[in-house]
Protein backbone atom coordinates (compact mmCIF):
# COMPACT_ATOMS: atom_id res chain seq x y z
CA UNK A 1 0.00 0.00 0.00
CA UNK A 2 1.43 3.37 -1.23
CA UNK A 3 2.29 6.24 1.38
CA UNK A 4 -0.40 9.31 1.83
CA UNK A 5 1.59 12.34 0.28
CA UNK A 6 1.49 15.41 1.88
CA UNK A 7 -1.16 14.49 3.99
CA UNK A 8 0.23 11.93 6.32
CA UNK A 9 -0.66 12.37 9.95
CA UNK A 10 1.42 11.71 12.85
CA UNK A 11 -0.66 8.84 13.78
CA UNK A 12 -0.35 7.20 10.01
CA UNK A 13 3.54 7.44 10.36
CA UNK A 14 3.04 5.15 13.63
CA UNK A 15 0.96 2.99 11.53
CA UNK A 16 3.89 1.82 9.33
CA UNK A 17 7.65 0.99 10.02
CA UNK A 18 9.99 2.40 7.66
CA UNK A 19 13.82 3.34 8.51
CA UNK A 20 14.10 7.63 8.21
CA UNK A 21 17.13 7.35 7.07
CA UNK A 22 17.42 5.17 4.02
CA UNK A 23 17.27 6.16 0.42
CA UNK A 24 16.40 4.20 -2.73
CA UNK A 25 18.99 3.96 -5.50
CA UNK A 26 18.57 5.88 -8.84
CA UNK A 27 15.27 5.33 -10.56
CA UNK A 28 15.94 6.53 -13.89
CA UNK A 29 18.59 8.40 -15.65
CA UNK A 30 17.39 11.45 -14.30
CA UNK A 31 18.82 10.40 -10.52
CA UNK A 32 16.13 11.07 -9.01
CA UNK A 33 15.83 9.34 -5.26
CA UNK A 34 12.95 9.02 -3.17
CA UNK A 35 14.12 10.09 0.84
CA UNK A 36 11.60 10.92 3.80
CA UNK A 37 10.81 14.13 4.88
CA UNK A 38 9.30 14.62 8.24
CA UNK A 39 5.91 15.51 8.62
CA UNK A 40 5.64 14.83 4.90
CA UNK A 41 6.34 11.10 4.22
CA UNK A 42 7.76 10.50 1.15
CA UNK A 43 8.88 11.96 -1.04
CA UNK A 44 10.77 12.25 -4.64
CA UNK A 45 14.71 14.53 -4.99
CA UNK A 46 16.99 15.39 -6.79
CA UNK A 47 20.49 13.30 -5.78
CA UNK A 48 22.16 15.50 -9.16
CA UNK A 49 21.46 18.63 -10.98
CA UNK A 50 18.50 18.43 -12.76
CA UNK A 51 18.25 21.04 -15.60
CA UNK A 52 15.05 22.51 -16.67
CA UNK A 53 12.63 20.92 -19.49
CA UNK A 54 14.19 17.72 -18.11
CA UNK A 55 11.76 14.62 -18.51
CA UNK A 56 11.52 12.74 -15.11
CA UNK A 57 9.74 10.14 -15.80
CA UNK A 58 6.85 9.14 -17.94
CA UNK A 59 4.27 7.56 -15.67
CA UNK A 60 2.16 4.63 -16.73
CA UNK A 61 -1.76 5.19 -15.59
CA UNK A 62 -3.93 2.90 -14.04
CA UNK A 63 -7.38 3.53 -14.98
CA UNK A 64 -10.50 2.74 -12.84
CA UNK A 65 -14.25 3.13 -14.55
CA UNK A 66 -16.32 5.52 -12.81
CA UNK A 67 -18.49 2.81 -11.61
CA UNK A 68 -15.06 1.38 -10.57
CA UNK A 69 -13.62 4.35 -8.54
CA UNK A 70 -17.17 5.31 -6.85
CA UNK A 71 -17.53 1.51 -5.43
CA UNK A 72 -14.38 0.84 -4.43
CA UNK A 73 -11.38 3.12 -5.27
CA UNK A 74 -12.47 6.40 -3.92
CA UNK A 75 -13.00 4.42 -0.29
CA UNK A 76 -8.91 3.77 -0.28
CA UNK A 77 -6.11 5.11 0.37
CA UNK A 78 -5.65 5.00 -3.66
CA UNK A 79 -8.17 8.26 -4.06
CA UNK A 80 -5.42 10.76 -2.72
CA UNK A 81 -3.14 9.69 -5.71
CA UNK A 82 -5.87 9.68 -8.18
CA UNK A 83 -5.47 11.57 -11.44
CA UNK A 84 -9.40 12.38 -13.81
CA UNK A 85 -9.18 11.33 -17.13
CA UNK A 86 -11.57 11.92 -19.74
CA UNK A 87 -14.86 10.07 -19.50
CA UNK A 88 -15.46 9.83 -16.38
CA UNK A 89 -12.43 7.76 -15.55
CA UNK A 90 -9.87 8.22 -12.67
CA UNK A 91 -6.34 7.55 -13.39
CA UNK A 92 -3.53 5.97 -10.35
CA UNK A 93 -0.03 7.34 -11.33
CA UNK A 94 2.32 4.50 -11.02
CA UNK A 95 6.33 4.85 -10.22
CA UNK A 96 7.28 8.56 -9.19
CA UNK A 97 3.80 9.87 -10.39
CA UNK A 98 1.94 9.07 -7.30
CA UNK A 99 4.95 10.31 -4.75
CA UNK A 100 5.85 13.76 -5.83
CA UNK A 101 4.83 16.14 -3.22
CA UNK A 102 2.68 19.35 -3.58
CA UNK A 103 4.14 22.99 -3.51
CA UNK A 104 2.69 26.36 -4.26
CA UNK A 105 6.07 27.26 -5.85
CA UNK A 106 6.70 23.98 -7.87
CA UNK A 107 9.16 23.10 -10.06
CA UNK A 108 7.69 20.36 -11.98
CA UNK A 109 4.64 19.84 -14.38
CA UNK A 110 2.80 17.39 -15.86
CA UNK A 111 0.50 16.62 -18.52
CA UNK A 112 -1.75 13.31 -19.24
CA UNK A 113 -1.36 11.29 -22.66
CA UNK A 114 -4.32 9.53 -23.21
CA UNK A 115 -3.20 7.59 -26.04
CA UNK A 116 -0.62 5.80 -24.41
CA UNK A 117 -2.82 6.14 -21.03
CA UNK A 118 0.69 7.81 -19.34
CA UNK A 119 1.44 11.01 -17.72
CA UNK A 120 4.29 12.94 -18.29
CA UNK A 121 6.65 15.00 -15.21
CA UNK A 122 8.94 17.50 -16.43
CA UNK A 123 10.94 20.02 -14.71
CA UNK A 124 10.45 23.54 -15.40
CA UNK A 125 13.77 24.85 -13.87
CA UNK A 126 16.63 23.59 -12.96
CA UNK A 127 16.82 21.44 -9.28
CA UNK A 128 19.98 21.28 -7.44
CA UNK A 129 21.61 18.39 -5.69
CA UNK A 130 19.21 17.43 -2.54
CA UNK A 131 16.01 19.87 -3.49
CA UNK A 132 12.48 18.21 -3.90
CA UNK A 133 10.48 17.72 -6.69
CA UNK A 134 7.32 19.19 -6.31
CA UNK A 135 4.13 19.58 -8.25
CA UNK A 136 0.69 22.35 -7.29
CA UNK A 137 -2.38 20.67 -6.83
CA UNK A 138 -4.04 23.84 -7.16
CA UNK A 139 -5.51 26.23 -10.32
CA UNK A 140 -3.73 29.32 -10.88
CA UNK A 141 -0.82 30.99 -11.41
CA UNK A 142 2.45 29.29 -10.27
CA UNK A 143 4.01 32.65 -9.29
CA UNK A 144 2.31 35.98 -8.91
CA UNK A 145 3.82 38.84 -11.09
CA UNK A 146 5.14 41.02 -7.66
CA UNK A 147 8.59 39.42 -7.43
CA UNK A 148 10.86 35.96 -7.02
CA UNK A 149 10.75 33.50 -4.69
CA UNK A 150 12.44 32.99 -1.48
CA UNK A 151 15.08 31.22 -3.48
CA UNK A 152 14.70 34.27 -5.95
CA UNK A 153 13.95 32.00 -9.19
CA UNK A 154 10.54 32.34 -10.99
CA UNK A 155 8.61 30.14 -13.15
CA UNK A 156 6.10 29.45 -15.98
CA UNK A 157 2.58 30.14 -14.74
CA UNK A 158 -0.48 28.82 -15.60
CA UNK A 159 -3.92 30.53 -16.93
CA UNK A 160 -7.67 29.64 -17.08
CA UNK A 161 -7.15 28.44 -20.35
CA UNK A 162 -4.01 25.81 -20.18
CA UNK A 163 -1.61 28.76 -19.97
CA UNK A 164 2.00 28.41 -20.57
CA UNK A 165 1.46 25.05 -18.56
CA UNK A 166 3.00 21.43 -20.34
CA UNK A 167 -0.66 20.56 -21.36
CA UNK A 168 -3.18 20.75 -18.59
CA UNK A 169 -3.74 22.62 -15.53
CA UNK A 170 -5.35 21.70 -12.06
CA UNK A 171 -8.53 22.52 -11.12
CA UNK A 172 -9.25 24.04 -7.53
CA UNK A 173 -9.11 22.94 -4.26
CA UNK A 174 -12.67 22.17 -3.76
CA UNK A 175 -12.07 18.68 -5.82
CA UNK A 176 -11.27 16.03 -3.27
CA UNK A 177 -8.56 14.64 -6.03
CA UNK A 178 -5.65 16.00 -7.68
CA UNK A 179 -8.07 16.79 -10.80
CA UNK A 180 -6.91 17.38 -13.75
CA UNK A 181 -8.56 18.77 -17.05
CA UNK A 182 -7.06 18.68 -20.84
CA UNK A 183 -6.08 21.72 -21.99
CA UNK A 184 -5.35 22.55 -25.50
CA UNK A 185 -2.68 21.02 -27.76
CA UNK A 186 1.02 21.84 -27.00
CA UNK A 187 1.63 22.11 -30.60
CA UNK A 188 -1.30 25.12 -31.17
CA UNK A 189 0.16 28.20 -32.53
CA UNK A 190 0.08 30.96 -30.61
CA UNK A 191 -1.07 34.40 -31.78
CA UNK A 192 1.34 37.42 -31.08
CA UNK A 193 -0.60 38.73 -28.11
CA UNK A 194 -0.67 35.07 -26.39
CA UNK A 195 3.13 34.84 -26.76
CA UNK A 196 5.11 35.89 -23.30
CA UNK A 197 7.05 38.74 -25.05
CA UNK A 198 7.06 41.51 -27.77
CA UNK A 199 9.10 41.53 -31.14
CA UNK A 200 10.80 43.82 -31.55
CA UNK A 201 10.52 44.84 -35.48
CA UNK A 202 13.81 45.18 -37.97
CA UNK A 203 12.54 45.95 -40.48
CA UNK A 204 11.08 49.01 -41.95
CA UNK A 205 9.69 49.52 -45.82
CA UNK A 206 12.85 51.12 -46.72
CA UNK A 207 14.33 47.66 -46.26
CA UNK A 208 12.10 45.96 -49.19
CA UNK A 209 14.67 47.26 -51.62
CA UNK A 210 12.14 47.19 -53.96
CA UNK A 211 13.51 49.84 -56.24
CA UNK A 212 17.09 50.01 -57.99
CA UNK A 213 17.88 52.92 -56.15
CA UNK A 214 17.40 51.19 -52.58
CA UNK A 215 19.33 47.94 -53.66
CA UNK A 216 22.16 47.63 -51.34
CA UNK A 217 25.05 46.25 -52.56
CA UNK A 218 28.72 45.04 -51.78
CA UNK A 219 32.14 44.49 -53.84
CA UNK A 220 32.72 41.06 -54.58
CA UNK A 221 35.22 38.91 -56.28
CA UNK A 222 34.33 36.87 -59.33
CA UNK A 223 36.06 34.46 -62.20
CA UNK A 224 34.70 33.16 -65.32
CA UNK A 225 34.55 29.58 -66.16
CA UNK A 226 35.17 29.20 -69.72
CA UNK A 227 34.68 25.90 -70.28
CA UNK A 228 31.28 24.03 -68.38
CA UNK A 229 33.16 21.04 -67.66
CA UNK A 230 35.81 22.43 -65.37
CA UNK A 231 32.76 23.83 -63.36
CA UNK A 232 33.10 21.22 -60.25
CA UNK A 233 36.66 20.74 -59.76
CA UNK A 234 36.81 24.93 -59.29
CA UNK A 235 34.01 24.67 -57.29
CA UNK A 236 36.30 21.83 -55.13
CA UNK A 237 39.10 24.33 -55.44
CA UNK A 238 37.58 27.01 -53.78
CA UNK A 239 36.11 25.02 -50.95
CA UNK A 240 39.57 24.30 -50.04
CA UNK A 241 40.67 27.56 -50.33
CA UNK A 242 39.91 29.07 -47.45
CA UNK A 243 38.03 31.90 -49.85
CA UNK A 244 34.48 29.95 -49.18
CA UNK A 245 33.05 31.93 -45.73
CA UNK A 246 29.68 32.27 -45.12
CA UNK A 247 30.06 36.07 -45.80
CA UNK A 248 28.14 35.99 -48.84
CA UNK A 249 25.75 32.81 -48.44
CA UNK A 250 22.83 34.63 -49.23
CA UNK A 251 24.15 34.43 -52.49
CA UNK A 252 24.11 31.58 -55.27
CA UNK A 253 27.98 30.10 -55.94
CA UNK A 254 26.96 29.68 -59.63
CA UNK A 255 25.77 32.14 -62.49
CA UNK A 256 25.29 31.12 -65.85
CA UNK A 257 25.76 34.00 -68.54
CA UNK A 258 23.03 34.69 -70.07
CA UNK A 259 24.73 35.87 -73.41
CA UNK A 260 27.74 33.38 -73.75
CA UNK A 261 28.54 29.47 -72.79
CA UNK A 262 30.31 30.43 -69.85
CA UNK A 263 29.75 30.21 -66.11
CA UNK A 264 31.07 32.56 -63.39
CA UNK A 265 31.60 31.65 -59.67
CA UNK A 266 31.49 33.75 -56.94
CA UNK A 267 34.70 34.06 -54.74
CA UNK A 268 35.43 36.49 -51.44
CA UNK A 269 34.25 39.83 -50.64
CA UNK A 270 37.63 40.57 -49.49
CA UNK A 271 39.01 43.84 -50.36
CA UNK A 272 42.19 42.20 -51.95
CA UNK A 273 42.25 40.23 -55.08
CA UNK A 274 42.53 36.39 -54.29
CA UNK A 275 45.27 33.88 -56.06
CA UNK A 276 43.64 31.40 -58.29
CA UNK A 277 45.27 28.79 -59.73
CA UNK A 278 46.80 29.50 -62.84
CA UNK A 279 44.75 27.93 -65.28
CA UNK A 280 41.53 30.28 -64.33
CA UNK A 281 41.53 34.16 -65.40
CA UNK A 282 42.29 36.57 -63.81
CA UNK A 283 38.84 37.55 -61.41
CA UNK A 284 37.02 41.02 -61.39
CA UNK A 285 35.18 42.77 -59.03
CA UNK A 286 31.37 43.68 -59.16
CA UNK A 287 28.91 45.06 -57.03
CA UNK A 288 26.66 42.05 -55.42
CA UNK A 289 23.27 42.20 -53.08
CA UNK A 290 24.61 42.76 -49.28
CA UNK A 291 21.55 40.77 -48.10
CA UNK A 292 19.07 37.96 -49.17
CA UNK A 293 15.69 39.25 -50.60
CA UNK A 294 12.79 39.74 -48.98
CA UNK A 295 9.95 40.23 -51.81
CA UNK A 296 9.84 38.94 -54.92
CA UNK A 297 9.81 42.34 -56.46
CA UNK A 298 13.81 43.10 -54.66
CA UNK A 299 14.19 39.44 -55.86
CA UNK A 300 14.05 40.22 -59.15
CA UNK A 301 16.11 43.35 -58.78
CA UNK A 302 19.06 41.67 -57.15
CA UNK A 303 19.01 38.35 -59.15
CA UNK A 304 19.96 41.36 -62.13
CA UNK A 305 22.92 41.95 -60.34
CA UNK A 306 23.80 38.26 -59.19
CA UNK A 307 21.83 35.10 -58.24
CA UNK A 308 20.34 35.91 -54.98
CA UNK A 309 18.44 33.37 -51.90
CA UNK A 310 15.09 34.50 -51.18
CA UNK A 311 14.32 34.68 -47.23
CA UNK A 312 10.93 36.10 -47.66
CA UNK A 313 9.91 35.30 -43.70
CA UNK A 314 12.08 38.10 -42.52
CA UNK A 315 9.84 40.26 -44.10
CA UNK A 316 6.71 40.60 -41.84
CA UNK A 317 6.47 37.24 -41.23
CA UNK A 318 7.73 36.04 -37.77
CA UNK A 319 8.60 32.23 -36.74
CA UNK A 320 5.26 31.22 -35.74
CA UNK A 321 5.43 29.65 -31.81
CA UNK A 322 3.36 26.56 -30.47
CA UNK A 323 2.23 26.63 -27.42
CA UNK A 324 4.51 24.40 -26.08
CA UNK A 325 7.94 26.47 -27.06
CA UNK A 326 6.28 29.21 -25.23
CA UNK A 327 6.24 27.36 -21.88
CA UNK A 328 10.02 26.06 -23.07
CA UNK A 329 10.64 29.96 -23.28
CA UNK A 330 9.33 31.11 -19.65
CA UNK A 331 11.03 28.48 -18.15
CA UNK A 332 14.36 29.86 -19.49
CA UNK A 333 13.74 33.02 -18.70
CA UNK A 334 12.51 31.80 -15.23
CA UNK A 335 15.92 29.99 -15.11
CA UNK A 336 18.22 32.89 -16.07
CA UNK A 337 16.38 35.31 -13.53
CA UNK A 338 17.43 32.80 -11.08
CA UNK A 339 21.07 33.17 -11.51
CA UNK A 340 20.87 36.79 -11.79
CA UNK A 341 19.67 36.87 -7.99
CA UNK A 342 22.25 34.43 -7.47
CA UNK A 343 24.67 36.28 -8.75
CA UNK A 344 23.30 39.54 -6.63
CA UNK A 345 23.95 37.39 -3.71
CA UNK A 346 27.54 36.83 -4.39
CA UNK A 347 28.30 40.41 -4.81
CA UNK A 348 28.06 40.55 -8.41
CA UNK A 349 25.57 42.95 -10.90
CA UNK A 350 22.35 40.72 -11.40
CA UNK A 351 23.04 40.63 -14.91
CA UNK A 352 22.60 36.70 -16.10
CA UNK A 353 22.29 34.98 -19.56
CA UNK A 354 21.40 31.55 -20.65
CA UNK A 355 22.08 29.31 -23.83
CA UNK A 356 19.33 26.89 -23.42
CA UNK A 357 19.06 23.34 -25.33
CA UNK A 358 16.64 23.75 -28.21
CA UNK A 359 13.16 22.28 -27.58
CA UNK A 360 13.51 20.23 -30.46
CA UNK A 361 16.96 19.27 -30.04
CA UNK A 362 16.62 18.48 -26.13
CA UNK A 363 20.05 16.30 -26.02
CA UNK A 364 22.31 19.80 -26.82
CA UNK A 365 24.09 20.92 -23.77
CA UNK A 366 22.45 24.40 -22.03
CA UNK A 367 25.40 27.15 -21.06
CA UNK A 368 24.22 29.20 -18.36
CA UNK A 369 26.75 32.87 -17.08
CA UNK A 370 26.71 35.46 -15.17
CA UNK A 371 28.25 38.64 -15.02
CA UNK A 372 31.82 39.19 -13.28
CA UNK A 373 33.45 42.31 -13.74
CA UNK A 374 33.11 42.80 -10.15
CA UNK A 375 34.94 39.65 -8.92
CA UNK A 376 37.43 39.80 -12.36
CA UNK A 377 37.79 43.68 -12.38
CA UNK A 378 37.56 43.21 -16.07
CA UNK A 379 35.17 45.55 -18.13
CA UNK A 380 34.89 42.49 -20.65
CA UNK A 381 33.11 40.09 -18.67
CA UNK A 382 29.79 40.70 -19.09
CA UNK A 383 26.97 38.04 -19.09
CA UNK A 384 26.26 37.75 -22.57
CA UNK A 385 30.27 37.23 -23.50
CA UNK A 386 30.47 34.67 -20.90
CA UNK A 387 27.97 32.85 -22.39
CA UNK A 388 29.33 32.84 -25.92
CA UNK A 389 32.90 32.41 -24.25
CA UNK A 390 31.65 28.82 -22.61
CA UNK A 391 29.98 27.84 -26.24
CA UNK A 392 33.21 28.37 -27.86
CA UNK A 393 34.94 25.39 -26.75
CA UNK A 394 32.97 22.50 -27.97
CA UNK A 395 34.59 20.83 -24.58
CA UNK A 396 32.55 23.14 -21.99
CA UNK A 397 29.52 21.05 -22.38
CA UNK A 398 31.64 18.20 -20.80
CA UNK A 399 34.19 20.35 -18.30
CA UNK A 400 33.77 20.78 -14.91
CA UNK A 401 34.07 24.56 -13.76
CA UNK A 402 37.05 25.82 -13.04
CA UNK A 403 38.42 29.20 -10.87
CA UNK A 404 37.76 31.36 -10.91
CA UNK A 405 35.02 31.54 -13.80
CA UNK A 406 32.68 29.06 -11.89
CA UNK A 407 29.67 30.89 -14.12
CA UNK A 408 31.08 29.13 -17.50
CA UNK A 409 30.27 25.87 -16.98
CA UNK A 410 27.55 24.96 -18.90
CA UNK A 411 23.86 22.71 -18.01
CA UNK A 412 24.28 19.15 -18.65
CA UNK A 413 21.90 17.85 -21.74
CA UNK A 414 18.75 17.22 -20.87
CA UNK A 415 18.44 13.65 -21.38
CA UNK A 416 22.26 12.80 -20.07
CA UNK A 417 24.54 13.50 -18.32
CA UNK A 418 27.63 14.03 -20.32
CA UNK A 419 31.01 11.60 -20.15
CA UNK A 420 33.42 14.30 -18.36
CA UNK A 421 36.04 13.04 -21.09
CA UNK A 422 34.22 13.61 -24.76
CA UNK A 423 36.24 11.46 -27.45
CA UNK A 424 37.52 13.97 -30.15
CA UNK A 425 34.27 12.50 -32.56
CA UNK A 426 31.52 13.53 -29.70
CA UNK A 427 33.16 17.36 -29.76
CA UNK A 428 33.07 17.68 -33.23
CA UNK A 429 30.10 16.06 -33.84
CA UNK A 430 28.73 18.37 -31.41
CA UNK A 431 30.47 21.77 -32.90
CA UNK A 432 29.06 20.52 -36.58
CA UNK A 433 25.39 20.12 -35.01
CA UNK A 434 25.48 23.73 -33.75
CA UNK A 435 26.73 25.09 -37.47
CA UNK A 436 29.88 25.00 -38.73
CA UNK A 437 31.31 28.53 -39.10
CA UNK A 438 29.32 30.10 -35.92
CA UNK A 439 28.86 29.71 -32.45
CA UNK A 440 25.25 30.65 -32.48
CA UNK A 441 23.88 29.22 -35.10
CA UNK A 442 19.74 28.15 -34.60
CA UNK A 443 20.41 29.05 -30.76
CA UNK A 444 18.43 31.45 -28.50
CA UNK A 445 19.77 33.27 -25.67
CA UNK A 446 17.98 34.87 -22.86
CA UNK A 447 19.43 37.15 -20.51
CA UNK A 448 17.87 39.63 -17.79
CA UNK A 449 19.17 42.89 -19.52
CA UNK A 450 19.12 43.92 -22.86
CA UNK A 451 22.19 43.43 -24.27
CA UNK A 452 24.65 46.19 -25.14
CA UNK A 453 26.33 47.49 -28.40
CA UNK A 454 29.38 45.31 -27.67
CA UNK A 455 27.56 42.58 -26.81
CA UNK A 456 24.94 42.75 -29.40
CA UNK A 457 27.55 42.89 -32.15
CA UNK A 458 28.71 39.70 -30.31
CA UNK A 459 25.56 37.82 -30.92
CA UNK A 460 25.61 39.30 -34.28
CA UNK A 461 28.69 38.13 -35.39
CA UNK A 462 27.72 34.27 -33.64
CA UNK A 463 24.77 34.06 -35.33
CA UNK A 464 22.41 33.61 -32.68
CA UNK A 465 18.92 33.22 -33.59
CA UNK A 466 17.15 34.53 -31.45
CA UNK A 467 17.45 36.60 -28.17
CA UNK A 468 15.16 37.36 -25.62
CA UNK A 469 15.80 40.05 -22.68
CA UNK A 470 13.70 41.43 -19.57
CA UNK A 471 14.90 44.35 -18.59
CA UNK A 472 15.41 47.37 -21.57
CA UNK A 473 18.22 49.54 -21.32
CA UNK A 474 16.75 52.84 -22.96
CA UNK A 475 20.39 54.65 -22.90
CA UNK A 476 22.74 51.67 -23.53
CA UNK A 477 20.70 48.85 -25.38
CA UNK A 478 21.87 47.56 -28.41
CA UNK A 479 18.62 45.15 -29.15
CA UNK A 480 16.31 48.61 -29.57
CA UNK A 481 17.21 50.76 -26.80
CA UNK A 482 20.12 53.30 -27.39
CA UNK A 483 20.60 51.39 -30.85
CA UNK A 484 19.16 47.82 -32.30
CA UNK A 485 22.53 46.63 -33.72
CA UNK A 486 20.74 43.81 -36.26
CA UNK A 487 18.75 46.86 -37.96
CA UNK A 488 21.53 48.71 -38.97
CA UNK A 489 22.99 49.61 -42.01
CA UNK A 490 25.51 46.91 -43.36
CA UNK A 491 25.34 44.26 -41.26
CA UNK A 492 24.84 40.60 -43.18
CA UNK A 493 22.56 39.44 -40.17
CA UNK A 494 19.40 40.04 -38.27
CA UNK A 495 18.91 38.13 -35.54
CA UNK A 496 15.10 37.82 -33.90
CA UNK A 497 14.40 40.00 -30.53
CA UNK A 498 11.51 39.65 -28.07
CA UNK A 499 11.30 42.27 -25.14
CA UNK A 500 9.70 39.88 -22.33
CA UNK A 501 6.15 40.99 -21.25
CA UNK A 502 5.99 42.16 -17.15
CA UNK A 503 4.90 39.37 -15.29
CA UNK A 504 4.65 36.53 -18.27
CA UNK A 505 5.29 33.21 -17.30
CA UNK A 506 5.60 34.12 -13.58
CA UNK A 507 8.89 36.22 -14.16
CA UNK A 508 9.77 39.33 -12.33
CA UNK A 509 12.25 42.30 -12.58
CA UNK A 510 12.36 42.50 -9.08
CA UNK A 511 15.32 42.94 -7.55
CA UNK A 512 17.59 42.90 -10.34
CA UNK A 513 17.67 46.93 -10.97
CA UNK A 514 20.88 48.73 -12.03
CA UNK A 515 21.96 52.19 -12.92
CA UNK A 516 20.00 53.02 -16.19
CA UNK A 517 24.04 54.13 -17.61
CA UNK A 518 25.50 50.76 -17.32
CA UNK A 519 26.62 48.36 -20.00
CA UNK A 520 24.58 45.05 -19.74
Amino acid sequence: MPDIHNSTTASSESSFHRPASIALEHLNNTGCVIKYAKGKGRGVYASRTIPANTLLEISPALLFSAEEYEAHERHTVLDRHSFRWKDGKMALALGLGSLFNRSDSPNVSYSIDTATESIRFTTTRAVEPDGELCVRYSHGPSLSSEGPGPDGSAEPADDDRGGLSAALVVVGEEAPNHVLQATPDPNEILPDDDLPFTRVKLTSDEDDEETAETVRTVRAWAVDIPDPRHITSALRWHRSSGLDTPTLAHLKRVRKSPTAAHSSILLTASPTAPILPADLPPPYQLPVPRSAALTPASLALKNALWPTVFAPRRKGEPEDWTRARAHWACAAMARVVQEAHAARAAGELPIASYVPAPPDEPTWPSYLARDTRVSSVHPLRHAVLNVVRALSDPTAAFAAPTAPSPSLSPSPPASAVPDPSPTAQATTALAAKNGQHYLLTSRALFTTHEPCVMCSMALLHSRVKEVFFLIPMERTGGCGGAVCVPRLEGVNHRFAIGQWKVGAGGVSAHGLEIEEDIDS
